[in-house]
């Protein structure tokens, strides 16, 4: 499964959170480091679910750029 993740720039790195999994989010100095995190994120988040017998959501959330003139 893919589950979109958005990515913002903090003051001291980068935050992250996926719109299909609320409650899932994770930080990291870099980019590269959110990513790795947030992919153990949910990983764990997951894992948790199934632990307590809930529903694994699906991932439905897209993501797309509009182009504006400036």
């Amino acid at each position: 499964m893919q589950y979109l993740i958005i990515i913002e720039p903090t003051e001291t790195g980068y935050s992250a959170y996926s719109p299909d999994l609320p409650g899932c989010v994770s930080t990291g100095a870099t980019r590269e480091e959110l990513e790795r995190n947030m992919h153990e994120a949910i990983e764990l988040h997951l894992e948790g679910l199934k632990d307590e017998g809930l529903e694994i959501p699906p991932p439905t959330t897209t993501s797309t750029y509009v182009e504006i003139a400036a």
